[in-house]
């Protein structure tokens, strides 16, 4: 369980956490991330091989493989989105959230229980924090569902070191040259939540209509959650 929200206390974590000898992939820093968000990738493929070999042993059912698969994607960003909604509607909540997510979560019956260390860090007018994992894919899957495409890929990986800014303009989305942008590393000890900045013109809005506004984007780094405009604009274009 988390007491801290300092990121720099998990980096020394990343090269025993993962097993697969620490490095980076710098051969993918200069090329493009691209916005793919679902792909059939070569694990994945393997995994639907590996299933049909368990069924066809009688090792596992199709319905239990169904209930499984039923409960990784019952799991959303909009679970996340409730949390920070709370953050901004609550500034006691969002103290309790900083100092020790997991906790916090509890609070709401989130479980989290699968994270072994998940830390909250807050967007600012000072630091904006994105969160990549260099190695994999690790992810706060409890809070946001499986994560995009892009976050797995090799481009996005190594880019988001090499080249932080450069990887969140691919993606486009471009932070202030007066913000320190800062790169928290990922691992399979240490997940992140990001709290984006509130929307201006939110003032008295109720924590069910501020989760509208929260996107998996920027739980994870890499855009701002929506404007009341924005969002508008959104709604009436799925109306209209």
């Amino acid at each position: 369980m988390v007491t801290t929200n300092d990121p720099n206390k998990y980096q020394s974590h990343k090269s025993r956490s993962h097993g697969n000898g620490g490095g980076h992939d710098h051969d993918h820093a200069d090329a493009p991330v691209e916005r793919i968000e679902h792909d059939l990738d070569y694990f994945q493929v393997r995994v639907l091989a590996l299933a049909e070999i368990l069924k066809e042993k009688g090792i596992l059912t199709t319905d239990e493989m169904r209930r499984a698969v039923e409960d990784i994607y019952s799991k959303t960003p909009a679970i996340g989105s409730r949390v920070v909604a709370r953050s901004w509607a609550d500034p006691a909540f969002k103290e309790r959230l900083l100092e020790n997510a997991a906790a916090a979560c509890d609070e709401m019956e989130i479980n989290t229980s699968g994270i072994n260390h998940l830390v909250a860090l807050e967007n600012t007018e000072e630091v904006h924090y994105m969160v990549v994992c260099t190695l994999c894919s690790c992810y706060p899957r409890p809070l946001l569902g499986q994560p995009p495409t892009w976050y797995k890929s090799f481009p996005y990986r190594s880019k988001a070191v090499a080249d932080p800014r450069g990887a969140l303009k691919d993606l486009g989305y471009e932070v202030p040259e007066d913000i320190e942008l800062r790169v928290v590393d990922s691992t399979a000890d240490c997940r992140y939540l990001i709290l984006p900045r509130r929307p201006a013109g939110t003032e008295g809005w109720s924590e069910e209509k501020l989760t509208a506004l929260v996107t998996r984007d920027s739980m994870i780094g890499v855009g701002n959650a929506l404007t009341p405009a924005e969002f508008e604009a959104g709604a009436g274009a799925l109306l209209g």
